[in-house]
């Protein structure tokens, strides 16, 4: 499946090879590890990607 989806490099990794996560959406949002594109992939249905995006942007840094 991984290879018919079209992903994006989250806007906060580096092109040093670190934080590197990609996500795709495709009516499901799968996240992946972009060092490790044959390793495991997350895919979690819209409302819950929704509700864990509300999470940790209400989070103060050094919380």
């Amino acid at each position: 499946m991984s290879d018919q989806l079209t992903w994006f490099k989250s806007s906060y990794s580096d092109d040093e090879g670190a934080d590197c996560v990609e996500v795709a959406f495709s009516g499901i949002i799968h996240i992946r590890d972009s060092k490790n594109l044959s390793g495991p992939e997350l895919a979690l249905p819209a409302p819950a990607w929704t509700a864990f995006l509300s999470g940790v942007s209400a989070v103060q840094p050094g919380a």
